[in-house]
């Protein structure tokens, strides 16, 4: 029987990637503990669903995550990946906004 989480494989990759922009399918799927394949589909499948954004820098790739994104499904008020990233630690990055 499979190990029970609480949080799903997708929601795991894209807190590492909000946290780590520049983090490899390799090292996502070692730090996860599920296969390299898995990993990249997962990727393709937050990058479909434009909650990520992908750039190429030379031979890596540099994600950014959409904050701003609805997670919460249908009939629940709306919740933001922002809210889920921040009570997993993730600060946005960038220049403070001037008053």
């Amino acid at each position: 029987m499979p190990e029970f989480r609480f949080f799903t494989n997708h929601a795991m990759v894209f807190s590492h990637i909000a946290q780590k922009p520049r983090i490899t399918a390799r090292e996502l799927s070692n730090i996860i503990g599920i296969t390299e394949r898995a990993t990249l589909k997962i990727i393709n499948d937050l990058l479909e669903e434009n909650y990520l954004t992908k750039t190429r820098e030379g031979r890596n790739n540099r994600y950014r995550v959409k904050p701003e994104r609805v997670i919460s499904p249908p009939g629940l008020d709306d919740v933001t990946a922002e809210a889920i990233l921040k009570a997993l630690g993730w600060r946005k990055r960038g220049r403070p906004r001037k008053s």
